[in-house]
């Protein structure tokens, strides 16, 4: 049993990791850097991966330069820390509600989101599409919009998480907050519908590095405390009657890891828009190689869900020439048949 895991000891604290996750996690590693590398180089100018490389780090011409670093890395960025994020947030919804259906977008969280990013853009606009108030306070209003929704699910089913109960109350929510967000669209200007619109749809077009950079310190804020409450997640599986048999505080640890979630998906949500089934499928993934142990799966889902949105802003930006689709359209169209597998599979309600 010694020979599957790496013991890493510094001071008081200890910590056993599985080799086979270590090993995991590096060929995603790989791979993500991978999709990266290639995603730097595709596009109308078409640049060699060892090219982009070179540009990255300002060493290429002009021409490559200006595309890479300016138009083609903060998107890939983007993509890739929303796509952690979402997976992250789906890992630790399905954990705290013991149901693989749990979702930020499947509960309606992610509508929160959009709505409450919709209002923000439409309260402080000015008609000709300037802000009022720094771009910087976004994120708090989107992860506002998802916790009042992520406290609302909770407290509807409260008397049990059952997998058609939660989907229920989780697709009602979401259909009021659509109709909210679409009725901001339609009293709104012309020009917030139409941005509005490709934006809920999830887009990383038009990313910028402030946009990045705010993503960035939010989502290793919050993973950060996700790690720190993984050993909590895990005893939360358990059930509630054995996790508080070992001295699990229910209540307070529910309410961080609800926030923390509801953070991550609500920052995502704010500058990559409405991109579904994220995470609900890069969590799937990890716990297929790596288990159900979050201090595993988080890591580990956050690099799927990473790799799935570059995918998919790729494919959106090569498949149809000229046409940029929003990456948001890839991961519905991949998404959809999978959560209708996972809905049948749980139609006993478990």
């Amino acid at each position: 049993m010694a020979g599957k895991y790496i013991s890493l000891r510094y001071g008081r604290f200890s910590q056993l990791i599985d080799k086979k996750v270590v090993r995991v996690n590096i060929v995603l590693i790989f791979l993500f850097l991978i999709v990266a590398i290639i995603s730097l180089g595709l596009g109308d100018y078409v640049i060699h991966p060892f090219d982009a490389l070179k540009a990255v780090f300002g060493m290429g011409d002009a021409m490559q330069n200006l595309v890479v670093r300016n138009f083609r890395m903060p998107r890939i960025v983007l993509a890739a820390l929303a796509g952690m994020a979402l997976a992250i947030s789906g890992a630790i919804l399905q954990g705290l509600v013991r149901n693989p259906l749990a979702s930020p977008d499947i509960i309606g969280v992610t509508d929160g989101a959009a709505l409450a990013t919709v209002g923000f853009l439409a309260l402080f606009n000015t008609s000709d599409n300037a802000m009022t108030v720094s771009i910087e306070w976004l994120p708090l209003a989107s992860f506002l919009g998802a916790l009042g929704v992520a406290w609302l699910v909770h407290a509807l089913a409260k008397k049990g998480y059952s997998a058609v109960r939660l989907v229920l109350i989780g697709t009602g929510i979401a259909a009021l907050a659509k109709a909210l967000t679409q009725f901001l669209m339609v009293t709104g200007p012309i020009y917030l519908a139409s941005r509005a619109n490709i934006w809920i749809t999830g887009s990383v077009n038009g990313a910028k590095w402030n946009q990045d950079i705010l993503l960035l310190v939010w989502f290793v804020f919050f993973f950060t405390v996700s790690l720190w409450l993984a050993r909590r997640l895990n005893a939360h599986e358990l059930g509630e009657g054995v996790a508080a048999g070992i001295g699990v505080a229910l209540r307070g640890d529910r309410t961080l890891l609800i926030i923390a979630a509801t953070a991550l998906a609500g920052g995502a949500v704010a500058f990559s828009g409405g991109i579904r089934f994220v995470g609900l499928m890069a969590p799937h993934m990890a716990r297929r190689l790596v288990g159900s142990g979050h201090g595993a799966l988080l890591p580990t889902s956050a690099l799927f869900g990473g790799i799935i949105v570059m995918i998919s802003d790729l494919a959106g930006r090569m498949l149809f020439l000229p046409l940029e689709i929003p990456a948001g359209v890839f991961t519905s169209a991949i998404g959809a048949p999978y959560f209708i597998y996972l809905l049948y599979k749980s139609r006993g309600g478990k």
